[in-house]
């Protein structure tokens, strides 16, 4: 008896300990508050298994010992210890187009592939095996016979059961193209942190154009005939200096997963236009949260119209109070969101932030058409924000990302458009629930930074 009593004891005073170092080290990393208190609550419920998720999952930026400054030797010189993006503070011109539908979608980037003539750099958090991806593989080993250059980078989480079975892409390999798994789940594991996953869809021909957006490799997302089940989303392209913004990011992304730097060697042949295009990366390698604060700048300065489109919603409380004020302002505020995503957990997570957002006369529509994954904003008449970026915690601050701002009365005309048949076919707010849904809701929003 005396003897489990002071096993019971020790555990008692482990569990303390080890979350008292856990708090140490939040505050020592200046953690928001409610990131905070999601952890603590998350150590009462079940102490021993929250504390190690957090040591696992907890931290939010990589350190530059694995990713150097010098990966942009060709093209930024840092003069501190951190990878610094201060290049895209600043719109250049460019030509963009964008595309809503499932099979335009797919013809772009087919045609994309075929026109290459030099070389193919893919960065994608999904690639499935499937009829879609069957037929980019056999353009890419006919490009890789041709002799292009052909590097792939895929996040292997994301792409579990491709990096777990790599068989098909054997004859790729063979062809000279380089297949390489961001963070490989079992190997180096003190240096990979299964938290922070790529996110990024960058897919670059020729360095000359640029496909990117929220689509991933996969037949949900694009491809030669509709399907039942094909999800909402956008592919646009670019063209112009923007080009060698996304390429450096890939060399960024390509030199952390292979340690191979590589030379921008563009043809010198910029396609002008009239198009004003930004791209702004965010994540672990990017030691400002430069995305995240040019939203909220976006928000703040805002005068007419603020209309979201996002797969995922769950904001942290300072985008949730922006939002707010500029609704109080007289700014017309409409966030679009799947009724029903393909994660349960997140559409229980987001109701809260929902029902204050509605309280406040922001108008709440829920889209019922087939699962909605794009990801736009519209800021005025002037920017909008397309790529790969949910409004929820994970994309803000732990995935590797990247967004793009155009400033086009084309596009974002093309978009206010698309907006609007969204709205068309949307359930306009959110249901009363009863006083224990609400509960559970508000208790699902204090651990959400954590989702």
């Amino acid at each position: 008896m005396e003897f489990s009593n002071f096993i019971l004891y020790g555990l008692i005073l482990l569990r303390e300990f080890t979350i008292f170092i856990v708090l140490i080290h939040m505050i020592y990393k200046r953690r928001g508050p409610s990131s905070m208190m999601a952890w603590i609550l998350f150590m009462i419920l079940v102490p021993y298994f929250a504390v190690i998720l957090y040591f696992i999952f907890g931290t939010r930026k990589v350190r530059n010992k694995y990713k150097k400054e010098n990966i942009f030797v060709d093209k930024i010189e840092s003069s501190d210890n951190n990878v610094e993006f201060e290049v895209y503070k600043t719109a250049m011109n460019g030509k963009m187009d964008i595309y809503f539908d499932y099979i335009e979608s797919y013809e772009q980037f087919e045609n994309s592939i075929k026109k290459s003539k030099k070389s193919i750099y893919i960065c994608t958090y999904l690639f499935k095996y499937d009829e879609v991806t069957k037929n980019i593989i056999e353009l890419l080993e006919q490009k890789a016979k041709e002799g292009l250059e052909i590097k792939i980078l895929i996040d292997s989480l994301g792409s579990l059961y491709t990096y777990l079975f790599q068989g098909r892409f054997k004859r790729l390999k063979e062809l000279g193209v380089q297949i390489k798994f961001f963070m490989p789940i079992f190997q180096i594991p003190f240096r990979n942190y299964i938290n922070l996953r790529n996110h990024r869809k960058i897919y670059i021909f020729d360095n000359q154009q640029v496909l990117s957006g929220g689509i991933n490799l996969s037949k949900e997302y694009f491809g030669k005939e509709y399907i039942r089940n094909g999800w909402e989303d956008i592919l646009f392209s670019c063209k112009g200096r923007c080009v060698e913004d996304f390429f450096t990011i890939f060399a960024s992304d390509w030199y952390y997963a292979t340690n191979e730097r590589l030379k921008f060697d563009l043809i010198p042949m910029y396609e002008d236009g009239n198009d004003k295009i930004k791209v702004i990366p965010s994540g672990p390698d990017v030691k400002i949260d430069l995305l995240y604060e040019t939203i909220l700048d976006n928000i703040f300065s805002a005068k007419k119209r603020i209309w979201i489109v996002t797969p995922y919603f769950i904001p942290n409380e300072t985008l949730t109070k922006a939002l707010i004020i500029a609704k109080h302002k007289g700014v017309d505020i409409k966030l679009i969101t799947p009724k029903k995503s393909n994660h349960l957990i997140v559409d229980l997570a987001r109701s809260s932030f929902l029902r204050e957002l509605q309280e406040n006369e922001i108008d709440i529509l829920l889209y019922r058409g087939p699962m909605l994954h794009a990801k736009a904003i519209l800021f005025d008449d002037n920017w909008a924000m397309l790529g790969s970026v949910n409004l929820d915690n994970r994309s803000l601050f732990l995935n590797y990302e990247v967004s793009t701002f155009v400033s086009s009365d084309k596009i974002v005309s093309n978009i206010e458009n698309w907006m609007e048949q969204l709205v068309d076919n949307s359930v306009i707010g959110i249901n009363k629930a009863s006083g224990i849904r609400v509960l559970f809701e508000n208790i699902m929003r204090i651990v959400s930074p954590q989702i």
